[in-house]
């Protein structure tokens, strides 16, 4: 979803933050997305060009039988959209996976001579349980028979895959965001952070629950909670029913800055989504070395070094918080482990980001 503001265009900041990458190597952009009228938020930024063009079309949804019918009777001017765009491009770029990234993919299938990125944000791994469109749009990408000229761009190293498909990162921080972090101690108090949105997918309700814990098994521990979602109500009702309100607290969405500085100093980040591309939560949390408390999902566990860098948990509260106790016995394992994170998320900067970027423009 994209809003206006004067003359220019915002949307969601983590992508566009990524996307401003891209359009410092490009004279014209065309951007092809649904607007909503709805007022900027904290996590809103606008995109920085002086050449662009939104191409409006319709949000299509299937949800309920009304939206499913909507959206249907939507594709035939989308699909137009979507192919007249695609025509007067010089490069196609999709984000997938989505309901208009489907339709993307299947549009650029009629462009096999331009030269065409897809940035695939989910979970590539070929045994995930996802819905249908999201494996119809990996089948499609990496259909070098049908999709020509395609540099897929996904999260994680996954075996037999076709020669288009290229492992990719994320980034948030520049060369010069690089600091040694500050070795904590993790013998006093403990700070955990969640960032992420408040929605079911990201299992706030669990961090939240093996804070709980850890303190009733005598740890001394807070966790700030960045983010915003539907169930911001039922986890505050939680909070205030089980009087964890000292120990716990909802921020709401913050400014990134405000998010770095909280990163500076905690010891851990929570983060037990049932599913996930690049989580930039936890990356952005390794890069200042706070230890990642994560699901073994999509490339998760590589990025942890399957537990050298961080602490692999099931989605289990017992045993998550059996395993983070144990881990916590060990005090200077976990300075090590805080070093590893740091000296792995410091790899992947936005000026490395960058750089990769203007190689697969120019290819």
């Amino acid at each position: 979803m994209h809003k206006s503001n004067g003359p220019k265009w915002y949307a969601y900041a983590p992508y566009v933050r990524e996307m401003n990458l891209w359009l410092k190597h490009v004279d014209e952009v065309e951007i092809v997305a649904p607007v909503t009228s709805m007022p900027l938020s904290e996590i809103d930024i606008a995109y920085s060009h002086d050449h662009i063009t939104l191409t409006q079309i319709p949000a299509i949804a299937f949800i309920n039988i009304s939206r499913g019918i909507r959206s249907l009777l939507a594709l035939p001017y989308i699909f137009f959209k979507l192919w007249k765009a695609c025509k007067r491009a010089d490069h196609i770029h999709l984000r997938c996976p989505g309901n208009i990234g489907l339709l993307g993919s299947l549009i650029q299938i009629f462009f096999p001579k331009k030269v065409k990125t897809a940035k695939y944000a989910g979970n590539w791994d070929p045994n995930a349980k996802q819905p249908l469109s999201y494996r119809l749009q990996k089948t499609i990408l990496s259909n070098t028979k049908y999709t020509k000229k395609m540099t897929a761009l996904v999260y994680g190293e996954w075996p037999n895959q076709t020669k288009n498909i290229k492992s990719f990162f994320t980034a948030t921080y520049r060369n010069q965001d690089r600091v040694v972090p500050v070795i904590r101690d993790y013998t006093k108090a403990l700070e955990f952070v969640f960032v992420g949105s408040l929605v079911t997918g990201k299992r706030p309700l669990l961090a939240i629950q093996i804070v709980e814990q850890l303190l009733s098994r005598g740890v001394t521990c807070k966790l700030q909670v960045f983010g915003d979602g539907v169930l911001k109500p039922k986890l505050q009702q939680y909070i205030d029913d089980k009087q964890l309100g000292n120990s716990i607290v909802l921020h709401g969405n913050k400014t990134s800055e405000t998010v770095k500085i909280a990163l500076q100093s905690a010891h851990f980040t929570i983060l037990a989504s049932k599913s996930e591309g690049w989580p930039k939560a936890l990356a952005e949390a390794m890069f200042f070395g706070v230890i990642p408390i994560a699901t073994s999902i999509s490339c998760v566990p590589n990025m942890l070094d399957y537990g050298k860098r961080g602490i692999l948990i099931a989605p289990n509260l017992e045993e998550a918080v059996s395993k983070i106790v144990l881990a916590l016995e060990s005090k200077q394992a976990l300075v090590s482990v805080s070093r590893l994170a740091s000296d792995w998320s410091q790899q992947y900067t936005l000026d490395v980001f960058e750089s990769e970027i203007k190689k697969l423009l120019k290819s």
